[in-house]
């Protein structure tokens, strides 16, 4: 199984350069993505449901302070991903990197998982919260998107 450092360095490698933002939601959709397609997580690490959406405090801590990636900024193997993993990304890099990096935040907004956990945290707006998104909730909220895709 790939991590999230690989993944991401995957992704900069097909579509640098980026907003650290950008690369944050477009793992979460890939993540999202590939749980309901595969029944299985894309990697190990989880999302919290900080203020601008869902974020992967172990990926943050390679690009904090940073506002633009490009390829090779984020240490990872891009060839550690399997051929379903890389399939999985692939295709959400296809539909969704014309999406600016604040358009994509706010399709984490609307509803599903990141909303989910901001109510258990009681967090209010933009104010960070730990409070993790479950796999269950992605994977329910990621197959109804997959359901009405088709």
């Amino acid at each position: 199984m790939a991590t999230v450092h690989d993944v991401a360095a995957y992704v900069l490698a097909k579509s640098a350069p980026m907003s650290a933002m950008k690369l944050q939601k477009l793992c979460y959709f890939a993540y999202g993505y590939h749980l309901a397609w595969e029944d299985r997580p894309l990697f190990p690490e989880h999302f919290e449901a900080w203020a601008n959406g869902p974020v992967a405090p172990e990926l943050y801590g390679k690009h904090r302070g940073r506002f633009e990636l490009k390829h090779g900024d984020i240490a990872g193997d891009p060839a550690a991903l399997d051929d379903n993993e890389r399939e999985s990304v692939d295709i959400v890099l296809e539909n969704m990197s014309a999406y600016t990096a604040h358009e994509l935040s706010e399709m984490t907004h609307r509803a599903g998982p990141w909303v989910h956990a901001r109510a258990r945290a009681h967090a209010p707006d933009l104010e960070r919260s730990h409070e993790p998104l479950l796999d269950e909730e992605v994977a329910d909220f990621f197959c109804a998107l997959v359901e009405r895709e088709n």
